[in-house]
C-alpha cells in the first residue's frame, strides 16, 4: 500500500510539473485574450478554456524544435516509473522523433494542466467544506446558503467525493502517460535499426579481432611450443640448434605480445590506442619471415604475386599462417607451400602428408607431435576462421586430414578471387 501511495504521489508530481510548464503559455495567452476582449474577461472560465485550447498548438511547435526529449525521458523514468528505453545518440534529430516527442510534450502539458487546475480548485474547496459542520453558523458556498447541521455535513461529504474523484483522475492520467511514454519517447524504428546496425558492426569488429588474435597469437604459441620441445631435446648434444630455437621462441613471443597488446588496446572502454600502436598487417610479401618463424621445414613454390590486391594478400597471409600451424600440428612430414596466381584467382595450398617430421630442421621428434602441450587442440576454431575469411572474399576452401602411403597428413587448399564478384 505504501508503494502505491508513493507511486501515486510521484505521478501526481509529474502531472503538476506538466501544469507548471504549461503556465507560461497560459499567462501569455490570457494576456493576449485580455488585450483582445478587455481586462475584465481574463478570469472568466470560458476565456480560460479557450486560451487552453489555443496554446496547445504552440506547445506542439515547441516540442518539435526545442530539445525537450531528455527532460521528458527523465520525468517519465523518475516520476512515472515508465520503462523508457534510452534512445541511441545521433548526430541530428529525425522528423519522426520530433513528431513523437512533440506529441508526448503536448499530452504531458495538457493533461498536467487539467489535473493541476482541478487540484488547485478541489483541494481548497474540500478543506473549506470540511470546516463547515464546525462553524455553527450559516455560510454561503458557491452562492448557496449552507446552514449548520445535516446541510453542512452534506457539503463536507460532497467535498470528499470531489477529492476522491480528483485522486482517481490523477491516477488514471498518470497511468495513461506511463503507458504512452515508452511508445512516444522510446527509440523510433529508424533509431532501432541504426542501433542494430551499430551493434552488428561492433560484433563484426570483435569477431575480426578474435580471428586476428587466434591466427597471430595462436600461431606464435604453437611455434613456441614446437621450438621449446625441439630445443629441450637437442640442448645437450647440439647447443647451436637449441640457441636457434630459443631465438625463434623469443621472436614469436615478442610478436604475439605486440598483437595481443594491439587487440586489448582496441577493446579498451576508453577507445584509446594501444601502447604499441596498430599491429602490423602481414601480407604475402612476408611469407619468408612467416616460414622462418614457424620452425618447420617448408618446401615453397611461390609464383609471381604482384597482381594480388592488398586486401586479398592480407587475408591470404592469415590463411597460410593458420594452415602452417595446422599442418605442423596434425601432419607428419615436411610442409609444402604453394602460392600462385592462376587466371583471376589466387591459389594457395599447404600440405603435410607424412614421412619425416616437419621439425627436422630443429631436431624434433619424427612423429610430428610435441606431446601433451598441443594434444588438446584440434584446430577447429582456426579452420572456421579460415572458412570465414575465404567466404568473405567469395572464394573456396578445402581443409582437413589426408591419407597417403606415408601416413596421415593435413591439407589446406584455398581459391581466392583477385576481384570481388557481386
Amino acid at each position: 500500500m505504501a508503494d502505491v501511495r508513493r507511486s501515486l504521489a510521484r505521478r501526481w508530481a509529474c502531472l503538476v510539473l506538466g501544469g507548471a510548464l504549461l503556465m507560461p503559455y497560459m499567462m501569455v495567452g490570457v494576456l493576449v485574450a485580455g488585450l483582445a476582449r478587455g481586462e475584465s474577461a481574463n478570469l472568466l472560465l470560458p476565456v480560460q478554456v479557450g486560451v487552453f485550447a489555443a496554446v496547445l498548438p504552440v506547445v506542439a511547435v515547441t516540442g518539435l524544435f526545442l530539445p525537450v526529449r531528455g527532460l521528458s525521458v527523465n520525468a517519465a523514468q523518475g516520476l512515472l516509473g515508465a520503462r523508457v528505453e534510452t534512445p541511441p545518440r545521433q548526430a541530428g534529430r529525425s522528423w519522426q522523433e520530433r513528431r513523437r516527442t512533440a506529441a508526448w510534450f503536448t499530452l504531458h502539458l495538457a493533461v498536467g494542466g487539467v489535473v493541476s487546475g482541478f487540484t488547485l480548485a478541489v483541494v481548497p474547496f474540500t478543506m473549506f467544506t470540511l470546516v463547515l459542520p464546525f462553524t455553527g453558523q450559516s455560510t454561503p458556498v458557491l452562492g448557496l446558503p449552507v446552514t449548520p447541521g445535516w446541510n453542512a455535513i452534506g457539503w463536507a461529504v460532497a467535498g470528499l467525493v470531489l477529492l476522491a474523484a480528483l485522486v482517481a483522475m490523477a491516477a488514471g492520467a498518470g497511468e495513461l502517460l506511463a503507458r504512452l511514454a515508452p511508445v512516444l519517447l522510446g527509440p523510433t524504428p529508424a533509431e532501432r535499426l541504426a542501433a542494430a546496425e551499430e551493434h552488428a558492426r561492433t560484433l563484426a569488429e570483435r569477431n575480426r579481432l578474435a580471428r586476428e588474435l587466434h591466427d597471430s597469437v595462436g600461431h606464435a604459441l604453437s611455434v613456441v611450443t614446437l621450438q621449446a620441445a625441439a630445443a629441450g631435446r637437442v640442448l645437450d648434444r647440439d647447443p647451436a640448434t637449441a640457441r636457434t630455437a630459443l631465438a625463434a621462441i623469443e621472436q614469436s613471443a615478442r610478436t604475439a605480445l605486440e598483437d595481443l597488446d594491439h587487440v586489448l588496446g582496441v577493446l579498451r572502454d576508453d577507445g584509446a590506442g594501444s601502447r604499441g600502436g596498430p599491429a602490423p598487417q602481414g601480407t604475402l610479401e612476408d611469407l619468408d619471415e612467416l616460414v622462418a618463424s614457424s620452425g618447420a621445414r617448408v618446401l615453397r613454390e611461390v609464383g609471381d604475386l604482384s597482381r594480388v590486391p592488398a586486401v586479398v594478400s592480407r587475408e591470404a597471409y592469415r590463411i597460410v599462417q593458420e594452415a602452417l600451424t595446422n599442418a605442423i600440428k596434425h601432419g607428419h612430414g615436411p610442409v609444402r607451400l604453394t602460392a600462385a596466381v592462376e587466371g583471376d584467382d589466387l591459389r594457395l595450398e599447404v600440405t603435410n602428408d607424412g614421412g619425416r617430421s616437419a621439425r627436422a630442421r630443429t631436431g624434433g621428434r619424427t612423429d610430428g607431435r610435441t606431446g601433451g602441450q598441443t594434444g588438446g587442440r584440434t584446430g577447429g576454431r582456426g579452420v572456421a576462421g579460415m572458412r570465414e575469411r575465404v567466404r568473405l572474399l567469395r572464394g573456396e576452401l578445402d581443409a582437413g586430414p589426408t591419407e597417403s602411403a606415408a601416413g596421415t597428413g593435413w591439407r589446406v587448399a584455398a581459391r581466392l578471387p583477385l576481384r570481388s564478384h557481386s
